[in-house]
């Protein structure tokens, strides 16, 4: 599963700005232990935010899409080949 972290607006330090993996076990259904960071980079290292993740849907080749309102950007991660 993955999992957008729109960010914080109220907070000195920036928190979220983030999209995160949650690892699986397929036979099970349960997660395997704490997210994953998978895509980040939306904050500077001055703090400013340039991206705000919203959504996250699959395309029909596989490939990730996810929205986000910093710039109105759809982001597209795809499998190296």
């Amino acid at each position: 599963i993955f999992a957008a972290f729109h960010g914080s607006w109220n907070r000195m330090k920036r928190t979220g700005y983030k999209v995160v993996r949650v690892p699986f076990d397929h036979s099970t259904g349960k997660p395997l232990g704490e997210y994953e960071d998978f895509v980040t980079g939306f904050v500077s290292p001055d703090g400013k935010v340039w991206g705000r993740p919203v959504g996250i849907t699959i395309a029909k080749d596989g490939s990730l899409l996810i929205s986000e309102d910093g710039n109105g950007t759809i982001w597209r991660v795809s499998y190296a080949r």
